[in-house]
């Protein structure tokens, strides 16, 4: 995990993606190995007595080609992390990198250009287009960023994510597991420096659930994909290479090489 000791000045000034701010000389062996990491990151809603910190100093650093749960239970701040990380949301204070590039210093182009380009994400909603096909849905990310699909990789995408002879269909069309394995093709067909995933068997059955998670396991494994994802459920989580835990809007704890058993321990000792 990063140390808050590191974290440098908040730039008033906001820039797009090209003009890149960079950490000091001490986040360097972040920079390297890190997808993403966070330096003191806060996050407040309300004032006064109804204030509350969703994130109150997080830091924590994302490995490359790695796979990575967030754990913690309901108010702990696991969705804000993710949003703030991911560019979805601004913190109140702190600073949040995707590889070297500081995104709080980028303006709502950057940001939109970061979503597009940069980051991936898979959300327990699927959130597909319901008046896009199947095949429309996945492509919609180059296809907004003006590129030419690269029709071997989605080919490859939709033969193992097991959709190819879905693409025609829209969502409401399409089951549960099929919808998110759409969703799925959708984050990787950028080739994304990092996939954000929230919940992402939330509304999955169990056998689609296992194939998800499989599919994101081989994702790293066979792509060098780097994926955060945020879960409740300890065997989803046993995927992962690691799982951060987050309690009171802070990262309180860690676990390597993660199985569905000591990560309940983990859970049952945090009290969570």
């Amino acid at each position: 995990m990063a140390d808050g000791s590191d974290a440098a000045p908040q730039s008033a000034a906001k820039v797009g993606q090209d003009q890149i701010t960079r950490a000091p000389e001490q986040e360097a062996p972040l920079r390297a190995t890190s997808a993403a990491h966070a330096v003191d990151l806060r996050k407040t809603y309300g004032t006064g007595q109804a204030t509350v910190h969703a994130l109150a100093g997080v830091h924590v650093a994302f490995e490359r080609s790695r796979f990575t749960a967030v754990m913690g239970p309901s108010g702990s701040g696991k969705s804000t992390l993710m949003h703030c990380m991911a560019g979805l949301d601004r913190p109140t204070s702190g600073q949040t990198f995707v590889g070297d590039l500081d995104i709080g210093n980028l303006d709502d182009h950057g940001l939109t250009q970061l979503r597009r380009d940069r980051v991936g994400f898979v959300f327990q909603s699927f959130n597909l287009v319901p008046t896009l096909s199947a095949g429309e849905n996945i492509t919609l990310p180059v296809d907004l960023a003006g590129k030419k699909v690269d029709r071997d990789w989605f080919d490859y995408l939709v033969a193992q994510l097991g959709i190819a002879d879905r693409l025609s269909h829209r969502p409401n069309e399409l089951s549960g597991g099929q919808q998110q394995r759409c969703a799925c093709a959708r984050a990787l067909i950028n080739r994304p420096d990092l996939i954000f995933a929230d919940e992402p068997t939330g509304n999955l059955d169990s056998n689609s659930s296992a194939e998800m998670l499989s599919f994101l396991r081989r994702s790293v494994d066979e792509f060098g994909q780097s994926i955060v994802m945020v879960t409740h459920d300890p065997r989803g989580a046993a995927y992962a290479d690691r799982v951060v835990f987050l309690a009171d809007g802070l990262a309180v704890d860690e676990l390597a090489n993660p199985t569905a058993d000591s990560v309940l321990e983990h859970v049952r000792a945090l009290g969570t």
